[in-house]
C-alpha cells in the first residue's frame, strides 16, 4: 500500500480544483489533506471498501441509459394530453446496509427524473421514495432492486 495515498488523492483533487498546478500548492492540498483526514479518522469506517471497476463501469451505464429512458418517459407524461398519473411516496426496503452505498442508492434514485429520495428511516432499512407515476408499486421497487441496488452491490462488495 502507497504511504499517505489518501492525502496524495486530496491534494490532486485540490490542486485541480484551485487550478493552480504549482508545488506549493499541492504541499498546501496534501497538508490540509492530511489535517482533515486526521480530524475525521474516528469517523471513517475501519473496513475498506471494494471497488470492481467492471461492475462500477456497468452501474455507471445503467445510470445513463436510466436517465435517458426516465426522461423519455416523464417527457411524454407530460405533454400527454392527459396526463393519467398518481404521484405518491413509497417504501423501498433497502438491501444496501452502508452509508456510503444508501446515499449512492438515493442519490441515483434522486437524479433519475420522475424520482426523488425522500427519507432513510432510522433503522436505515427503507428508503422513501415519490415517484412521479406510482400507479404499480411493485414494479417501481422490482426495477430499483434488480437495477441500480443490485449494480451497487455489484460493484462494492
Amino acid at each position: 500500500m502507497i504511504p499517505f495515498r489518501n492525502e496524495l488523492i486530496l491534494a490532486l483533487v485540490w490542486v485541480a480544483v484551485s487550478g493552480s498546478y504549482s508545488i506549493p500548492n499541492l504541499v498546501f492540498g496534501f497538508a490540509v489533506g492530511w489535517v482533515v483526514l486526521f480530524l475525521v479518522r474516528d469517523q471513517i469506517q475501519a473496513t475498506r471498501a471494494v471497488i470492481r471497476p467492471v461492475a462500477l463501469l456497468l452501474l455507471i451505464a445503467l445510470f445513463i441509459k436510466e436517465l435517458f429512458l426516465s426522461a423519455f418517459r416523464v417527457a411524454k407524461l407530460v405533454l400527454s394530453p392527459r396526463m393519467d398519473i398518481k404521484p405518491g411516496i413509497f417504501a423501498y426496503p433497502l438491501k444496501v446496509d452502508r452509508d456510503f452505498e444508501i446515499t449512492l442508492l438515493a442519490n441515483l434514485i434522486t437524479l433519475t427524473p420522475g424520482t426523488l429520495s425522500v427519507d432513510v428511516s432510522d433503522d436505515r432499512r427503507t428508503l422513501f421514495i415519490h415517484g412521479m407515476d406510482c400507479s404499480d408499486l411493485d414494479q417501481a421497487r422490482r426495477d430499483i432492486a434488480q437495477g441500480f441496488e443490485r449494480r451497487i452491490l455489484e460493484a462494492f462488495r
